[in-house]
């Protein structure tokens, strides 16, 4: 059965435009878990944490995946794409060779929360023409539990394929409700790397809690248990390892010094899309 390796609590910073939000993957205490190299979690009921955004910015690279748990992102690109994420919704965005895109709120008053995860993309694919998906709420399927739910955003989960279209790096991506106490039983793939993070609640995984706020990574078998005494909410993440270099300048992933140096000068000089 599934263990944790080790827990880690996100880190108050701030990105784009002044927004607060808690950085678990990609600080000090967790830098990357291949194949993810980033992991934010934002949330406030206060516009002034959130409401100027994150004005435009590239990426080269990587993959971007927004969910959003309440509250309203549009977004627009330097490719055309243009959209609004809003509750339960999720965008997944291929930077590949290079875009150049916005994410602002669409509103001043209320609760903005959600996920920002970073997936890295392996050598052959970080050059790929850029693309994205924008999958609405009611187009995420659903498995229900007994007592709760699991929404499935990307793989598999008791054979019900996620909203997700990816075949870069292809992880799973779960959003589970427990609405009540009991045990979470679920089939793991031993050979990725992955992580839960808890947003509501508390959980217990083989004799050790975490309560909100508290990411464990994994030591993954062919399952994973999770026993709650209470309502709870978490998101479960793996994938497999990419296992090649990875050089990073901001938001910029590649794998050589040299490829950075020509992401930077094809972004000075207007070529990055």
């Amino acid at each position: 059965m599934t263990t944790i390796s080790h827990t880690v609590q996100g880190t108050s910073t701030q990105d784009g435009a002044g927004v607060k939000l808690k950085r678990v993957i990609g600080q000090p205490l967790l830098p990357r878990l291949d194949p993810f190299l980033m992991l934010d979690e934002f949330g406030s009921d206060l516009a002034q944490d959130y409401i100027a955004g994150f004005p435009p910015h590239p990426h080269r690279g990587f993959q971007t995946v927004t969910y959003m748990l309440q509250g309203k992102m549009g977004h627009k690109d330097s490719v055309g794409n243009s959209g609004l994420i809003e509750d339960g919704g999720l965008q997944w965005m291929n930077a590949g060779r290079g875009i150049i895109h916005e994410e602002m709120p669409q509103q001043t008053l209320g609760v903005l929360r959600g996920f920002q995860l970073w997936v890295n993309l392996p050598a052959k694919d970080k050059m790929s023409e850029p693309n994205y998906q924008d999958i609405p709420s009611s187009k995420i399927p659903e498995v229900h539990l007994e007592h709760g739910k699991v929404r499935v955003l990307a793989g598999v989960f008791n054979d019900i394929k996620g909203a997700v279209n990816t075949t870069a790096v292809n992880p799973n991506f779960w959003d589970i409700h427990l609405t009540e106490k009991q045990k979470f039983l679920a089939d793991t793939n031993k050979e990725h790397n992955g992580f839960i993070y808890v947003y509501e609640g508390a959980i217990k995984i083989a004799n050790q809690t975490m309560n909100r706020g508290v990411c464990a990574v994994l030591a993954l078998s062919d399952a994973v248990e999770v026993i709650t005494e209470a309502k709870a909410k978490f998101i479960f993440v793996s994938g497999m390892p990419i296992k090649e270099p990875i050089v990073q300048y901001g938001p910029f992933v590649m794998n050589t010094e040299n490829e950075i140096h020509q992401a930077i000068a094809d972004y000075q000089n207007g070529q990055l899309t």
